[in-house]
Order: structure tokens, then sequence, then C-alpha cells
């Protein structure tokens, strides 16, 4: 069973590696991590309550959206990827003039008073005939711009990838750039003044990418651009929750943390930069941790059952067996596994009865038969007696009213004792309660008292040793298929010697039916 499983414990070791690496590494711990083609979103950025820093950093998961997307909440910038080293890429809206069926006015995010400035990795853009785009402050100073030469023959095309200064131009952009506002100052060629152009920031290695179409842009309204985020102004108690926070797997942890060489991870997290390891090593590791795992469980698992075999009388059993007390022919020791399958884990609605020695249940042994297997309620050592009792007792006796004993099972916590199934039930409940299909005649009773004083005229008499039941009951006489009494329930029973012709014992069980003896 262990051989056939492991491969399906190998193929989900596989998953959670990948999965290990991408969130549990990388996102706080219960974390979700992607949302639609966002596939990491590290610590402090985060989905769901708890889960990011502050409110700067809190991603928004629009699920309505097929696929869904993400976005910082404050900002409302659609988020496409996100850098743990302190990039942040999203999608930033192009300002257009004088173009059809495209809005006026749309600017840059501006991200004053937030963690975030535009990164050195965009080029301030603009495509037009002739036209200067202009970058300028938020209080009107000119901060950089870019003009595009308008090609008088109007033969030249825009490149796919290319932006030399023929009707497209960029320019880099200011350090710590945080707002700016874009603008289109006087064109060259008066005759294209109110022709369509538009500028825009963006990431240049997307600009410049072999997949970027440059003629098209003009039919986008966004374009994505690179954040860099830091947490120079965040203390260590807000980032990890201490002021005492110290990790010699991490360096360089001033406006940006970095896992140390040979670590990777997440250096926000506490103990979140790890050692790496490849997969063929971990599966070592799994194999060796699952074989080990199984070693110990089984060893766990033969003591346990040696240490119950002991405290539920198996010793007492072996003497007996040793002594000749008890046919060893017609008893059968059931393992645990057995009886747990039989009886469907015990289950509750297996149960045929309750009682003062225990809980019986209906099972179905793996040959077919259907079998009463009664589950101990009894933990007194002082007790367990009762149950070899049984068994020594019900081994010895071969009469048709008497239930029969198939085996027994001592290696359980409770002893487990394995009889006949009888179809009928008790004797008790026919007498109690009126059964309108078969009712309990007078014959029928008659019947049934001659079957139960043979039973016990034989357990008296014909019996190798004389047994006394001790707690002849109407609950404790069953009644078969063709309603042929049988009795049982032999836990308090007692086996005398033949030359012992009076004993002294106090009433045992039901007071009221003991065996006239």
């Amino acid at each position: 069973m262990d051989i056939v499983w492991f491969p399906l414990h190998i193929t989900l070791f596989i998953c959670s590696v990948t999965a290990a690496a991408s969130e549990a590494a990388l996102a706080k711990p219960n974390c979700s991590s992607h949302c639609g083609v966002l596939t990491e979103i590290p610590y402090p950025f985060g989905i769901g309550a708890g889960c990011y820093l502050d409110h700067w950093f809190q991603i928004i998961c629009d699920r309505t959206a097929s696929p869904p997307k993400a976005f910082l909440n404050v900002i409302g910038l659609e988020v496409l990827e996100i850098s743990v080293e302190g990039t942040l890429k999203v999608t930033s809206p192009i300002t257009f003039s004088n173009c059809s069926n495209k809005p006026l006015g749309l600017q840059a995010p501006n991200l004053e008073g937030s963690p975030f400035v535009f990164s050195q990795k965009n080029r301030f853009s603009s495509i037009s005939c002739g036209g200067i785009a202009l970058m300028t402050s938020l209080y009107g100073s000119t901060i950089g711009g870019c003009l595009s030469i308008c090609d008088n023959t109007n033969t030249r095309v825009l490149q796919p990838n290319s932006c030399s200064g023929m009707k497209c131009c960029q320019t880099t952009i200011p350090l710590h750039l945080s707002a700016f506002n874009t603008s289109f100052g006087a064109v060259l060629n008066a005759d294209s003044q109110m022709a369509c152009k538009f500028a825009f920031l963006v990431d240049h290695d997307w600009f410049t990418s072999n997949s970027t179409n440059i003629s098209a842009i003009s039919e986008m309204d966004s374009v994505p651009i690179v954040l860099e985020w830091s947490l120079l102004d965040y203390t260590n108690f807000e980032i990890y929750g201490t002021n005492n926070w110290t990790d010699d797997k991490i360096t360089n942890c001033s406006s940006h943390c970095f896992c140390s060489k040979g670590f990777q991870g997440n250096p926000y997290l506490l103990d979140g930069c790890q050692v790496p390891s490849s997969v063929l090593g971990q599966l070592f590791l799994l194999f060796g941790g699952w074989w080990s795992h199984k070693v110990v469980r089984k060893r766990k698992h033969i003591k346990r059952k040696k240490k119950f075999l002991k405290q539920n009388g198996g010793l007492l059993l072996e003497q007996q067996l040793s002594s000749g007390a008890v046919n060893v022919d017609k008893i059968r020791l059931f393992n645990s596994k057995e009886l747990e399958k039989a009886t469907d884990g015990f289950n509750a609605d297996r149960i045929l009865g309750k009682g003062g020695q225990g809980t019986v249940y209906k099972g179905m042994l793996t040959d077919g038969r259907i079998v009463a297997v009664k589950k101990s309620k009894i933990v007194d050592r002082g007790e367990v007696g009762q149950f070899i009792n049984e068994i020594v007792i019900l081994s010895q006796i071969s009469q048709g009213n008497v239930v029969k004993l198939l085996g027994c099972c001592l290696e359980t916590e409770v002893p487990l004792l394995v009889y006949e199934f009888i179809l009928n039930g008790t004797l008790s409940e026919y007498i109690h309660h009126q059964n309108e299909e078969l009712p309990l005649t007078w014959e029928m009773r008659l019947r049934i008292a001659i079957q139960v004083a043979g039973a016990l005229s034989y357990l008296h008499s014909a019996a190798s040793s004389p047994i006394f039941h001790r707690d002849i009951k109407s609950s404790n006489i069953l009644l078969d298929e063709k309603y042929t009494a049988k009795v049982a329930d032999f836990g308090t029973s007692r086996s005398m010697s033949i030359d012992r012709t009076h004993v002294t014992t106090k009433v045992q069980r039901t007071f009221g039916y003991l065996d006239p003896d």
C-alpha cells in the first residue's frame, strides 16, 4: 500500500516545491500570492487583511475580470509584476493630444508621499511629427522633454522597436522622480499643429523588445512602467513586528534588503531567506524522511500492540493455552486491521447493542461471514481477566444453545471478542416490545425456556468442568433465524473444579439472575 502511494507523494511534493518557492518563501504565511497573470505577490505587498505592510502595499484582486486583475489600492494602477528586490511593474496612461476617440488630459500617476518613485529604467517617449513633448513639475517648471522630427518625404515609418528621433523621440528621466505632468510645446511644422500626438513614460525593456510594435501604441490606452519601492521610512517594528530583529541571512538592508549570498527568499519576512536546494535533493530528503517515518511508525505500532497484548491479558491467555485449558483449534486470533475493516472503523451505525461490559458491533469478515464484535468499555486492568475468562469458558463449550466464540483480538487498546452473528436479537426485545409479525406465544416461551435450561444443564454438568454463568437474563439470551435460544455474555462466568462442591461468592451483575447452583 505504501509503495503504491509513494509516487503520489512524490507528485504532490514536486507541486509543493514549486508552490513553496513562489508562495511560502515570498508571500506572508496563509496569504494569497497570486491574482490573474500576477503570479508572485511578495510581502510587504499582499491581498487581504494582515497580509500587507500598510495601505500603500495593499493589492486588490478584481476577480470579476477575466482573467482577474491586480491593482494597487491607493494609487489605482494595475499591477503586472512585483519583485522582492524593489521594483514594481504597473500600467500608466498615455497622454493624447488631438487624437480622435482618445481621452484628453490623462497624466502619469502622482507618487508623492508614497514609498514609490519612477524608475530610471523608464524612458519619457513622444510620438508625433515635428512635436515637442515636455515633462513639467507639478509647479510648472520644465524637468525634461524631447523633440520628434517630421520626415518631409513622408516615407519613413516607425520601426517595430526603434525610436531614433524621426517621428519618435525618447529621453531619460530625473533621479527619484515621484510626480510630473506631460504637455506639448510648439511644433516646427505649422501644418501639423493639429495632428495627433501622444507622449508617455514607458519601461524601456518592454519598448525595445521584439514583441513590441511601436506603431500599435496609438491604439493602446496605457503602457507598462517600472516603479521602485523602498522601506527607508519604516522601522523594523513596522516591517517585522519587532525592534530587536537581526538576521545574518540578510545583507545590505538600508532602503532595500537582500538575502545574503547562498540564501534566497523574501528578506522582509522573519526567517524568509533560506538555503536553496534542488528538487532532486529535496526528493531525497522526502524519501529519507518518509522511510524513517514509516520505520518509526511501524516500531511504535509493534510496541503499542505488545503493550496492549500484555495489558489485555495476553500473558494470562498464553498460560491458559500452555496449560491445555483452552481448545486452541477453535479460537482465532484476529488482528486489529481486520476488525477495523469489518466494522467500518467501529461505525456507530453498526452498533447492535450496549451492555455493562461493552458495545457490540455488526461486522463482515473478508470471507463474507457476518459476525458480532464486542468492544470492551473496561480500562481497569484488574477486570481484564473477565475477557480472558470468557475466552477460556467459551472455548470449552460445544452446545447448540450457547453462542459460539470465533476468536479474539488483544492487541488493541481494549480487548475485542468475535462471535457468530445471531440474527433476531435478544429475548428481552420480544418480551418487552410486542412484535405483531411474531407474537411470543406460550409455546415459544416454553421452548426457549427448555433450550436455555438445557444449555445451563450442559454448563453445570456436561462440560469438562462445571461452568456457572452467573448472569442469566432475557437480554443475555439471543434468538437465531429459527428463534432458537443462544445463551450469551459469559464475562462473569465461573469455572469450578469437579471436587469443589461449594463456592461462596458475591452476586455478579444483575441481582436476581444468579444461577441456582
